[in-house]
């Protein structure tokens, strides 16, 4: 495997508030990758700074060798997508259209039509509501909807910001299993979770986060084995 994103020592601040503290981490080619941490963690602020909604104010990213673009827009253009957290769906557009929207700055109309098509394999209840509005979707639909746009821009990877919130454990465990499917089909996957026993059940690494750094890494198995580690910064 070769190194797809490389973060290294960054910092980040709300105004004299300082969020991250020399943070590093690295996702490689086809790893889920989880990032677990309590509320005030910093793992929302990490992604803000991956998808440039933030200014890091120390350290470096690169990803698929190159500098980290300063613009969302080219980020997403350099292959790297965000399901944010809350869904962030457009609830007065349908679900076609939120979709449409996920691939706004493509221009390969055919990859967009067999996008679609796969998205809707993935999704099918998303099929059959394609032409409603995505304000009536119920909780679980609408975290459906928002990570089939994030794969309408084709992502080398995806990030996802909170997928499991709010949803029902079955919901859960079905959002779960689609992010294995989807990083079973090539897309490298950066998963910000509290609820690590769903996020442990599909990654391969994890960072562990506390108050704006990283304070524990490794393999998944080593987490998955250590339910006291898990206690100490999570609380349960």
């Amino acid at each position: 495997m070769s190194t797809l994103l490389s973060v290294e020592h960054i910092s980040a601040a709300y105004g004299g508030i300082r969020a991250l503290k020399d943070v590093s981490l690295r996702v490689e080619e086809g790893e889920i990758v989880a990032v677990l941490g309590a509320n005030g963690a910093g793992k929302s602020t990490l992604l803000k700074c991956l998808s440039r909604e933030m200014r890091i104010s120390e350290g470096q990213i690169t990803f698929a060798g190159k500098p980290l673009p300063n613009r969302s827009y080219s980020v997403v253009e350099s292959g790297m997508s965000i399901v944010p957290e809350g869904r962030q769906i457009f609830t007065r557009l349908t679900v076609l259209e939120n979709l449409q929207v996920g691939s706004c700055l493509r221009h390969d109309k055919q990859g967009i039509a067999e996008d679609l098509e796969m998205v809707y394999s993935l999704f099918p209840r998303l099929k059959e509501r394609q032409s409603q509005y995505g304000g009536l979707l119920s909780g679980g639909e609408q975290q459906m909807l928002a990570i089939a746009r994030g794969l309408m821009s084709r992502p080398k990877l995806m990030m996802l910001d909170e997928p499991s919130l709010g949803l029902a454990p079955i919901i859960v465990t079905q959002i779960m299993d689609i992010l294995r499917s989807i990083n079973e089909n090539g897309t490298s996957i950066l998963l910000v979770e509290q609820n690590a026993k769903k996020a442990l059940s599909i990654c391969d690494r994890v960072y562990l986060m506390n108050v704006g750094q990283v304070v524990q890494e490794g393999e998944a198995e080593q987490f998955r084995n250590d339910d006291s580690l898990l206690s100490a910064y999570l609380g349960s």
